[in-house]
């Protein structure tokens, strides 16, 4: 069995914002469609119709409030979207930036030592 003892004694910047971008444009795409589909599944669930109900009791006569005007498929999709693209530049960004700071604290340091082995 041989060991290798290596140390991480840098990050490529460039590879880390490649990846980081394509992350966190995963993680958007997830956001965008688990938004869409939890909004259907309360659609269908009747859970608006209930809360159009509660507010119209407790609004009395005058208050004809549907709750689908404030808060429509589109606008919860145009909401989880600029959410999406939010957090796919600070993600990125971030994480060049996590990676700048390890490679400060690399050459600082050492790095992170790991231990390679081959059964």
């Amino acid at each position: 069995m041989r060991r290798a003892r290596l140390v991480v004694s840098k990050v490529d910047t460039w590879s880390v914002l490649k990846l980081a971008f394509l992350l966190s444009v995963a993680l958007g795409i997830i956001t965008v469609v688990a938004a869409v589909v939890l909004w259907i599944v309360l659609d269908l669930t009747g859970l608006f119709d209930g809360i159009n109900e509660l507010l119209g009791m407790l609004g009395g006569a005058g208050g004809a409030l549907n709750i689908k005007d404030f808060l429509s498929l589109g606008q919860i999709a145009i909401f989880a979207t600029i959410v999406s693209v939010v957090n796919v530049i600070l993600l990125t960004a971030l994480s060049v930036l996590a990676a700048l700071l390890y490679n400060i604290a690399a050459a600082l340091v050492g790095g992170i030592g790991l231990t390679l082995t081959d059964d």
